[in-house]
């Protein structure tokens, strides 16, 4: 809500810019996809080495309690 608002903002103040922003939203998202893809694929294999790291000690803590 508070970007629509803000481009509301943008468009009384500078109407080329906004429709500017507004066609050009769709190809920037399209060009930061692969990115996000990559974080994604990146967080999980982190994840995965920390849960394989962490696996003895969890299992160490079950046996205690």
């Amino acid at each position: 809500m508070i970007t629509f608002l803000l481009w509301c903002i943008l468009l009384v103040l500078c109407w080329p810019l906004a429709i500017a922003a507004f066609l050009l939203y769709p190809l920037v998202w399209l060009i930061l996809l692969p990115f996000r893809l990559i974080g994604f694929a990146v967080g999980a294999a982190l994840n995965l080495v920390w849960g394989i790291v962490t696996l003895p000690f969890r299992i160490f803590q079950m046996m205690r309690a």
